[in-house]
């Protein structure tokens, strides 16, 4: 299997640092190719801009979704652009790893995210969720953050991980098309001990070892959505967020 891992951390000595090592030398042990984008390392640009395009199709005014669908048609796209899009497309896992902040990553991932997802290729002109420009892949979401678990579940304080990262895991990730696995979490990092962010690092590389098994959270495909863009009836909602929608609905 070919694993793609986007990092984003500034400090390449923290704890994240040390999870992307383990990580990664599980993969590698378990014979898989890996790729990694270390986006701090290579001093990713997160800007998104008119320099993305090597030609242009409306160049009086930035239009920055149709110039991505123009440039996946003329393979126009800037170098670092480009890059990062055949390590895209060749993966067949995508691993998004990094602090959780303010509820979300870290905005040079975003800038990633927002750059190398383009239209024309992962999304646009019907290629959405499973008929997604990513469909056949897998991707999974491996966070470090400072709360502790009882504060993202059901009854937490922050609400649940799973709806923290619904923007993420649902209207990103699944959305491309990928079949998005449970996320990976190592909890309250600067106030655990250091035999827990052992235990941490064991457990990522025991998951990694065995990633290829798992089989990615329930997600609705097309077909479960009427014409008018809402669930048909009948159809019980299958992930949180529509979960959480149709009982504020009642």
């Amino acid at each position: 299997m070919k694993v793609l891992i986007v990092f984003a951390h500034p400090e390449p000595t923290s704890f994240g640092g040390s999870l992307l090592d383990r990580g990664a030398g599980a993969l590698r042990a378990a014979g898989h190719q890996l790729e990694v984008s270390d986006l701090y390392a290579m001093g990713f640009n997160p800007v998104a801009s008119a320099d993305d395009f090597t030609q242009r199709r409306f160049p009086d005014a930035l239009q920055y979704d149709r110039e991505q669908k123009h440039a996946s048609a003329h393979h126009a796209f800037s170098d670092d652009i480009q890059a990062e899009i055949d390590k895209l497309r060749a993966c067949d896992m995508l691993i998004l790893q990094f602090p959780l902040w303010w509820f979300s990553m870290p905005a040079i991932m975003k800038g990633w995210i927002d750059r190398v997802f383009v239209n024309g290729l992962v999304y646009g002109s019907g290629r959405r969720f499973d008929a997604g420009g990513m469909k056949g892949r897998r991707a999974m979401v491996s966070i470090t953050t400072a709360c502790y678990p009882g504060m993202v579940e059901h009854d937490g304080l922050l609400a649940h991980l799973d709806i923290n990262l619904w923007h993420l895991q649902h209207g990103t990730l699944a959305y491309a098309g990928f079949g998005v696995l449970a996320p990976f979490a190592a909890w309250s990092i600067h106030y655990t001990t250091p035999e827990k962010r052992a235990e941490y690092l064991d457990d990522y590389a025991a998951r990694l070892t065995g990633i290829e098994g798992e089989s990615p959270m329930p997600m609705h495909p097309l077909e479960d959505f009427g014409k008018d863009w809402r669930l048909k009836p009948g159809i019980a909602p299958r992930t949180i967020g529509h979960r959480r929608a149709l009982e504020q609905a009642r």
